[in-house]
């Protein structure tokens, strides 16, 4: 999956009629905590608290172009997916159903229907819900928009190019990993510009699909997702994404819950903004290779910012991590 700069740049532009550029800084006080300089790229601040709303935009911008027809779109979720996934689909006139496991964040799940989707509860975990999306696709006549597109990947690499260009050549990006689309958008954007920077995904120990596949070689899934990290918990990866992230990321590295709620902590404490757990995935990635990190320049992806009310309690020392 090879995009031209040209064809990113083409993409970020449709990208920004709808989503303005987020900022990325190197905080003092996090840098020296580190040991190395690391910039913070804050996808927490789009307008759904995460990076993906770029790739449901562009998504829903080529659909409606596709077929002017489509009466409208389905996905699964445990949130962040579907709130991109609602709000593109508003903007062209679509309608939108997202499927979220029982037990979901509420907050997403207020967040997906204030944006216009039609909520869908079923299954214990995401898979589930995405089989039961699949299934709803032929009886709704809706148009399945998966996890993990290229043009998924092309809308979400505009976060990497504004990194690049901002921070200048990188030693190493840190990306969580879902389902892919974060970790191959920064790959994109770094071959497109013809960069040597590494990108090393992290995921969560307990939900270690992508880790175990870039060690096998192959896609490899896990029986469970075991996690409090909701935009990490997946189980089945996609065999495109994997093909990627093997043949191009320098490695993918786990963290604990434990070391994500600490990251958590400290980017609160550090850079005053708030990161839903997966979002804190990069820092804790980074910190725990902070040994061979020192004295190069880092980039971290703050990916989503949509901590509920039980992890705040968790971040405030009220309820230990899952």
């Amino acid at each position: 999956m090879q995009s031209s700069l040209e064809s990113l740049q083409a993409a970020a532009e449709i990208v920004y009629r709808q989503v303005p550029a987020t900022p990325q800084f190197v905080w003092p006080l996090l840098s020296r905590h580190a040991g190395l300089t690391v910039w913070v790229k804050h996808e927490n601040h789009t307008q759904t608290g995460a990076f993906k709303v770029r790739g449901g935009v562009l998504y829903m911008h080529r659909l409606k172009q596709r077929q002017p027809d489509c009466p409208g779109v389905i996905a699964a979720t445990r949130g962040n997916h579907g709130q991109s996934i609602a709000v593109g689909a508003t903007q062209q006139g679509l309608r939108s159903v997202i499927c979220v496991p029982e037990g979901n964040n509420p907050e997403k799940n207020a967040a997906m229907i204030a944006q216009g989707a039609e909520l869908v509860i079923h299954g214990s975990d995401f898979q589930e819900s995405l089989e039961h999306a699949h299934r709803l696709t032929e009886t709704e006549g809706l148009h399945m928009v998966g996890s993990f597109d290229p043009t998924l990947v092309q809308g979400v690499a505009s976060y990497a190019l504004e990194l690049f260009a901002a921070a200048g050549p990188l030693d190493a990006v840190y990306v969580p990993i879902g389902l892919g689309s974060g970790i191959c958008g920064v790959i994109a954007a770094r071959n497109a510009l013809d960069l040597t920077t590494d990108v090393i995904g992290v995921q969560s120990e307990g939900a270690p699909c992508y880790a175990l596949s870039y060690r096998a070689g192959k896609p490899v899934s896990t029986p469970r997702a075991d996690t409090f990290a909701d935009g990490v918990a997946t189980r089945v990866p996609v065999p495109d994404a994997v093909d990627m992230i093997n043949r191009e990321a320098a490695r993918v590295i786990t963290v604990s819950d434990a070391a994500m709620l600490e990251a958590q902590r400290l980017l609160l404490s550090l850079t005053h903004n708030l990161a839903e757990p997966a979002g804190a995935a990069a820092l804790a990635g980074l910190l725990s290779e902070r040994s061979k990190m020192s004295g190069k320049t880092v980039g971290v992806i703050l990916s989503g910012g949509n901590a509920d009310a039980a992890n705040l309690r968790q971040l405030f020392g009220t309820e230990p991590a899952a």
